[in-house]
């Protein structure tokens, strides 16, 4: 079967931009800039993604255009014989499907404020209706599971298009789209009454709230927004041919998405400190807070359906993104045709999503770490804590030791075409610094991270002391 290829150069910066950007940048980078302080976890998060997004991001896609193949058949393209790198190809698949599993419904949730914002349910009800909308809505499972499998339809609907006339066209407009409405959102933000001191919160950087917890966050954030490490990045790698250098498309790309997540935090915390909302509400920041935002603003109906639809095409354009890294991977370990190959993996992706919306409602009981967790925390933790650091590992290690692809096989790969070049001074920094910076805070990570109420790995073996 011949390789699909992308249309243009625009249509690869803008569908892997898109696969980037979307509800790590607007939902998840937000309320855990507000949970981390603010502007000293946004200059640490912006380091990440230079020192160590940036590489990892070049290295997926030099495999992806060497080999020509899926994330779960790169390797077998490129390893020695008898080598077993070949393995994380498969890890990556799954990771692929897991992260689509608790993706779908919070894209679903999105659709679902859209809906209720441009309908007019959300105008001029009261603070508490406002705030009692987001359990509302988590407690039916007719809504979260309705919604989720809308966004899993519409995903895979547009994949059996093809990859130019489906994913490229589609992609294409909706980022277009997104980028304008997030600066007409953003100029609106500014003014508001509060701009002056949510932006201080947002990009003034207090260097006494730096921690463990803070800088762990950062990186994982930072590998999160890019999909790295579960070769979401790497397909689009195979569907472009050799004319650009990779290190000039990769920073186009890591431009365009940390636009998106600054701009959206531009938006959000103006908001937060003109109407009184904790910055630091977590996870439920731009359902809640922001619900409540639209509804004491004037022209809130308007405004509210821009910004949900806004979060709407950037949840989306990574939902299609994705799916196309399961087809395409599906496709290769079979021979499907691409719409065989949507409709099975559309109805498999719908029914793994089950559990993560159900997790909020029927399956609340469900809870495996902290008190008042669900399913969708244990689904995240493996791809944000685990999949992604540890991929991005196993596809440095490739890259830059003789044991894998090498780094002057990855270098000539990155290196070809017009554009930035991958130097040979860079050499030492990948290979030595940066397999430990990445191994190293993956391990912190996991010590720090709260599996039950006040309980984590690190404290229990100071316990043992």
């Amino acid at each position: 079967m011949a390789r699909e290829r992308l249309g243009s150069r625009l249509g690869f910066i803008l569908l892997s931009a898109g696969c980037a950007i979307g509800v790590g940048n607007v939902w998840k980078f937000p309320w855990m800039a507000g949970q981390y302080g603010g502007g000293v976890f946004v200059l640490i998060y912006l380091a990440f993604l230079i020192l160590l997004g940036l590489p990892v991001m070049v290295m997926e896609f030099s495999l992806g255009r060497a080999s020509q193949k899926s994330p779960a058949k790169i390797y077998q393209q490129l390893e020695k014989p008898g080598q077993k790198w070949h393995l994380h190809g498969y890890a990556a698949l799954a990771g692929l499907v897991i992260l689509m599993m608790f993706y779908t419904s919070v894209t679903g949730w999105i659709l679902y404020y859209f809906v209720k914002f441009i309908k007019g349910d959300m105008t001029g009800i009261t603070d508490i209706a406002s705030n009692q909308q987001f359990g509302e809505m988590l407690s039916s499972p007719t809504i979260t599971v309705g919604f989720m499998a809308i966004v899993v339809v519409l995903g895979f609907f547009i994949l059996s298009f093809g990859l130019q006339k489906g994913v490229e066209r589609v992609t294409k407009y909706m980022m277009i789209a997104l980028l304008l409405l997030i600066i007409v959102l953003a100029i609106n933000s500014f003014t508001l009454d509060g701009a002056k001191a949510g932006l201080t919160f947002y990009l003034k950087p207090d260097f006494s709230k730096i921690n463990g917890n803070v800088i762990v966050g950062a990186m994982n954030q930072a590998f999160f927004t890019l999909s790295l490490g579960i070769g979401s990045m790497a397909i689009f790698g195979s569907y472009i041919d050799k004319e650009r250098s990779l290190l000039g498309e990769s920073m186009n790309i890591l431009l365009l998405d940390t636009f998106v997540a600054i701009m959206a935090g531009l938006i959000i915390f103006p908001a937060c400190f003109t109407f009184d909302v904790e910055p630091g509400a977590g996870p439920s920041l731009l359902f809640v807070a922001m619900a409540k935002v639209f509804n004491s603003m004037n022209g809130g109906r308007i405004w509210g359906s821009l910004f949900f639809l806004f979060m709407f095409f950037a949840a989306m354009s990574t939902i299609i993104a994705v799916a196309e890294n399961i087809i395409a991977c599906v496709m290769d370990l079979t021979n499907w045709s691409r719409v065989k190959a949507c409709i099975i993996c559309g109805i498999a992706v719908l029914i793994l999503s089950v559990p993560c919306a159900l997790g909020f409602n029927l399956w609340s009981s469900v809870q495996p770490f902290a008190s008042g967790s669900s399913i969708m925390d244990v689904e995240d933790f493996i791809v944000s804590n685990c999949l992604l650091p540890l991929g991005s590992l196993c596809y440095l290690l490739f890259c830059v030791t003789k044991k894998g692809w090498g780094f002057d096989n990855f270098m000539a790969e990155a290196n070809s075409g017009k554009g930035m070049k991958i130097k040979k001074w860079m050499k030492p920094y990948m290979t030595y610094v940066l397999p430990v910076a990445i191994g190293g805070l993956f391990i912190i990570g996991i010590l720090n991270y709260q599996f039950a109420d006040n309980f984590t790995i690190l404290s229990w073996l100071k316990s043992l002391v």
